[in-house]
């Protein structure tokens, strides 16, 4: 055995760290601005590309009940739908950076979408983890409320000023870097406590620390957590979760609900996305591209299907089956992207390649 059973509590540990820095990470990239400037398109794109997953993944989860549902139906079904619904919007923003879609109204919309989408899952991934620790709901409703004033009100202008005062200093400083580090940690573990998990806090921390002076805070601070996140600790979160997995016994049944899970998944933010796109006045090749954009689910997906493990909503064997689907599903944008928006050096090779037939044919 490569990782005994003494040595698995540990690595559990380094992977919450892992997550709790990358769900910071993703919430300093959320910029609330560009999700209020987004047009019409990326209204309706947004609406359903969360709306069709929820209710195509509620309708699924309702044929899943009797085989897999641990405690409540209701949650169950809710944390299925919401699993569905998500798009990974750090793997989504760096697809589109590598393939020169960055400055385009393609990847600008995708990425707006992708925001708020996963804005719209994780308030209801808060619900489901509210239902699923029952013993901590009053204390969920009596205090989270009172938590988010303060992280906006006090926290956020503490962050700020603390940004301010390091000026005369090196940007990005170690006295900086630290209050970040500490801020983060006690939000997580705040909510932790609260018993709505701790990727909410470290989520949370990440959307109020400070954007301004040309963003250089945000990239100051993410440049030392990112090689500490990417390089050390998100692996470990892959190894843990590697571990939970065991497909080698599956059956015919369950190959058939992963069948249907791919079919639905792949389905409803597709068409989700088309639909709303076109309605926003997208054309029709945009809209296809977008929906096969938001199809990128990556290790946010894997995140929360983690937490749904964590809290018993899913079995081994379901939470197996919809690792797989993360994973084919993000797998499926870049062959896909490749027949409808190719990168600019494809394009030009492709165009290359093309033009001596063009020429011996005009011959």
């Amino acid at each position: 055995m490569i990782f005994p059973e003494e040595v698995r509590p540990a690595l559990s540990a380094l992977a919450g760290v892992g997550v709790a820095l990358f769900m910071f990470v993703v919430g300093t990239e959320l910029d609330a601005g560009a999700m209020k400037g987004g047009g019409r398109v990326t209204v309706w794109a947004s609406l359903f590309a969360t709306a069709v997953p929820l209710a195509l993944g509620a309708l699924l989860a309702g044929t899943l009940l009797s085989g897999h549902q641990r405690g409540s139906g209701a949650g169950f079904v809710l944390f299925f739908a919401v699993a569905l619904s998500v798009t990974a919007f750090p793997v989504l923003a760096r697809i589109i950076a590598d393939r020169g879609m960055t400055g385009t109204r393609i990847g600008a919309t995708a990425l707006t979408c992708a925001a708020v989408c996963d804005v719209l899952a994780w308030s209801l991934l808060a619900l489901v983890v509210a239902l699923a620790t029952g013993a901590r709901f009053q204390w969920w409703l009596l205090l989270l409320v009172p938590y988010v004033v303060v992280m906006v009100t006090l926290v956020r202008p503490l962050l700020r000023r603390v940004s301010e005062l390091r000026r005369h200093g090196e940007p990005g400083g170690g006295f900086f870097f630290a209050v970040v580090l500490a801020g983060l940690l006690m939000s997580a573990a705040f909510t932790e406590w609260l018993g709505l998990h701790y990727i909410f806090g470290a989520f949370l921390f990440g959307v109020l620390l400070p954007k301004g002076g040309g963003g250089e805070v945000r990239e100051c601070v993410i440049r030392r957590v990112e090689p500490l996140c990417g390089a050390l600790l998100l692996p470990v979160y892959f190894v843990v979760a590697g571990l939970k997995i065991d497909l080698s016994g599956l059956t015919v049944g369950e190959l058939g609900e992963l069948a249907l899970i791919l079919a639905t998944a792949v389905t409803a933010k597709f068409a989700g996305a088309y639909a709303g796109a076109r309605i926003g006045g997208l054309d029709s090749r945009g809209a296809i591209t977008l929906g096969a954009l938001l199809n990128t689910r990556g290790l946010t997906e894997l995140v929360v299907l983690g937490v749904g493990l964590e809290l018993g909503v899913l079995n081994e064997r379901l939470y197996a089956l919809m690792v797989v689907m993360a994973v084919v599903t993000t797998a499926l944008t870049g062959p896909l992207l490749n027949r409808l928006h190719p990168a600019p050096a494809e394009e030009s090779s492709r165009r290359a390649a093309s033009s001596p037939a063009r020429a011996g044919r005009a011959g």
